[in-house]
């Protein structure tokens, strides 16, 4: 008896499981794994919101592609920007001061002309070439027509080549940036009134230039 008694105390107590050591179920583990689930109604707003912005950046850029001939026209002329005439107000003299340098060099104006794929005009500079001096005024034209059985409204944008000379070449008068309707058949002749600021004959960095060249590009216009 006595050692029936030592056997048992030496293999201690049975091990009895309570609820506290039961194993978690998959479903419990299941339930502390899953995110809480976004409302329909909060996806829906989200959505919503990005349909908005998305067309706001749309409505933006055609905003600024009907705005750019416009600020175009504003900058370049004014500054001479990318190879961009300088009309008179942006010139440094007033009309009075426009007279012909005295023993300047003479410069040679070359004019071109050309037209967008959707143009159907006909477009060509009569004047081919003046020969002048800084501070002298000249006067040029070029010739439109529409040989098409339709009215067609067209704008031009304009360049100097080299793009250093635009600062210099000042337009007293020009078609330029402004629309042009021609109806079906018709021919106009278009003028270009400038000069050469005198102030060309002075700037070292203008003393290999002998020759500049004029060029207008002729566009259908948007809103026709």
């Amino acid at each position: 008896m006595l050692a029936r008694r030592l056997l048992t105390a030496s293999r201690g107590p049975l091990f009895r499981p309570t609820l506290s050591s039961r194993v978690l179920q998959p479903s419990s583990i299941r339930r502390f794994a899953t995110a809480p689930s976004t409302p329909a109604s909060a996806r829906t707003r989200s959505n919503a919101d990005a349909m908005l912005y998305i067309a706001s950046v749309i409505i933006g850029f055609i905003g600024l592609s009907y705005a750019a001939v416009p600020l175009y026209k504003i900058i370049c002329t004014d500054t001479g920007l990318d190879g961009t005439a300088k009309n008179l107000s942006g010139a440094k003299f007033d009309p009075a001061t426009m007279k012909p340098v005295a023993g300047a060099r003479p410069i040679r104006i070359r004019f071109n002309s050309s037209l967008s794929d959707s143009m159907k005009w006909k477009f060509t500079p009569q004047t081919k070439e003046i020969t002048l001096v800084p501070g002298e005024t000249a006067l040029a034209f070029y010739t439109a027509e529409n040989p098409t059985s339709e009215d067609i409204v067209g704008i031009s944008t304009y360049s100097v080549v080299p793009g250093r000379a635009a600062q210099y070449f000042n337009k007293i008068q020009c078609f330029c940036f402004e629309e042009q309707k021609l109806a079906a058949g018709e021919e106009v002749d278009m003028p270009v009134f400038f000069y050469i600021d005198p102030e060309f004959a002075y700037d070292p960095y203008m003393k290999d230039v002998r020759e500049i060249t004029l060029h207008y590009t002729f566009f259908r216009s948007k809103y026709q």
